[in-house]
């Protein structure tokens, strides 16, 4: 199979391949490291790219299968992951000049899950500086690029990560989240990025961005590719504090084509709410954007749910919130640096950091008020509904140049579902008549990442929006 065939394929398709012998790793490996030395001097989604050592990794790999030593469907698959992850002998800079030589000792607990179930590791990728916005466009480090159009911004924080997998540089990536920053990227790179629920995946050796919000997750090609890799990462870390022990079901099952029968979690019709306050507001959301998840929820219908419109009363003061808990934590974890002169970071990282110098105690008190009043909100409207949809960003990707307008209204419509704590995947439903991909976001109950994953593949699997490539 030609190289650029193997870069095309998803996650899922080249695990089958794989397991059938019909590729091995190393092709798969080789195959990702000469596309992103092609392509990456124009995407900069690599910081630091470990090739060689994931040469010897898939040639490994490729052995293990052979003799019948296959670990699953992760075993010699590559992945590069956000540079927020702790990687043992492998610096993790968090795209910091401060963190620039910093090399740890030991793997993220979920890095650990990702090696023992054999994935293959290409390298660490680009973000916003310490994770701290939503446009990747940094200070010290190098701007990512989106390749649906270089002169735009990828989304962030895990801007490297949405780059290289809509770019086929890797097949898989973890992203972390706290007001957006896989959902944000995912939509505007047209790719599958899901937001799990606080507590679901170990932030143990993950530099952290907010203690209250954060939380990791898989990103890839589609919720089937992000089903497998959650699959290998779920699950309770005793020593992470923020780690909840709840159990973890087999997410393949809930694969299914329809939504309205056995295929579902629940085997039943699946009840959709499209979220019709704040998400639609006309002075705020793109006209294409409205249009495009408008149409995906009509197709969510058209495959067996039953969606209707609802409101969730409230959210419209919930991203304020949550900025104002995430600034105030951020700031609390980057105190020693700011007691030293805050020398080395970025001028717009250290404004935001000023600012959650300023927060009050009051105004802290207020925001975890409102934290519990849209929980209850939510679980009132889940009586009524399985899965909540909206738009993931209210525009599609702005202009370089432009993000200083554009950077608020990037988490307008993801940071309350952090604030909740709710698991959310966003998944390409569309292209804007500029050829930007467009994200639909599913947003469902407390550790039902399962329902999501399942009505996101039911989507997928009737659309090809998340299998289309930009002309790059």
């Amino acid at each position: 199979m030609p190289a650029d065939s193997l870069t095309n394929l998803s996650l899922s398709e080249a695990a089958r391949l794989v397991a059938a012998r019909e590729v091995s790793p190393v092709e798969l490996t080789e195959a990702c490291i000469a596309r992103a030395e092609a392509l990456d001097a124009k995407l900069r989604a690599y910081i630091t790219p470990t090739f060689e050592t994931a040469l010897a990794e898939a040639k490994a790999a490729t052995a293990d299968i052979a003799a019948g030593k296959n670990r699953g469907p992760l075993h010699g698959i590559p992945f590069a992951l956000k540079d927020l992850y702790e990687t043992a002998g492998v610096r993790t800079t968090a795209a910091s000049k401060l963190r620039e030589s910093y090399v740890p000792a030991a793997d993220a607990f979920v890095v650990t899950r990702l090696k023992e179930a054999g994935a293959v590791m290409l390298g660490k990728l680009n973000l916003h500086e310490w994770a701290f916005g939503g446009t990747n466009v940094n200070s010290y480090f190098p701007t990512c690029h989106n390749p649906w159009d270089l002169a735009r911004i990828t989304g962030g924080s895990s801007g490297g990560s949405g780059a290289a997998l809509a770019a086929g540089l890797c097949f898989g990536s973890l992203g972390s989240d706290t007001a957006g920053s896989i959902r944000i990227p995912a939509s505007l790179c047209g790719i599958t990025g899901l937001k799990t629920t606080y507590g679901r995946v170990s932030l143990r050796g993950v530099l952290p961005l907010s203690w209250s919000l954060d939380t990791a997750g898989p990103m890839a090609r589609s919720a089937a590719d992000c089903a497998l890799i959650l699959q290998a990462i779920a699950g309770f870390d005793p020593l992470d504090p923020a780690s909840v022990d709840a159990p973890v079901p087999d997410y393949t099952p809930a694969r299914g084509e329809r939504l309205d029968g056995p295929s579902t979690s629940s085997g039943q019709r699946l009840r959709v709410g499209l979220v019709t306050n704040y998400f639609f507001d006309t002075d705020a959301v793109e006209p294409d954007v409205a249009a495009a998840v408008r149409d995906a929820a009509d197709a969510l219908g058209t495959l067996g749910a039953s969606v209707r419109d609802v409101v969730i009363a409230g959210v419209e003061d919930a991203q304020a919130w949550a900025l104002t808990m995430l600034v105030a934590d951020a700031t609390a974890y980057h105190e020693p640096h700011l007691r030293e002169g805050a020398a080395g970071i970025g001028e717009a990282v250290l404004t935001r950091l000023r600012s959650g110098a300023q927060v009050s105690g009051a105004d802290y008190a207020r925001a975890r008020r409102c934290q519990a009043e849209l929980r209850a909100t939510l679980r009132e409207l889940f009586r009524e509904v399985d899965l909540l949809v909206c738009p993931t960003s209210p525009i599609v990707a702005p202009k370089i140049e432009e993000v200083d307008a554009a950077t608020r209204s990037l988490a307008r419509h993801t940071a309350p579902f952090n604030l909740a704590g709710v698991p959310a995947i966003s998944v390409p439903c569309g292209f804007s008549k500029a050829g930007l991909p467009i994200g639909l976001m599913i947003v469902g109950r407390w550790w039902e990442e399962g329902t999501l994953l399942g009505a996101a593949h039911a989507y997928q699997r009737a659309t090809d929006w998340h299998a289309r490539r930009p002309p790059i």
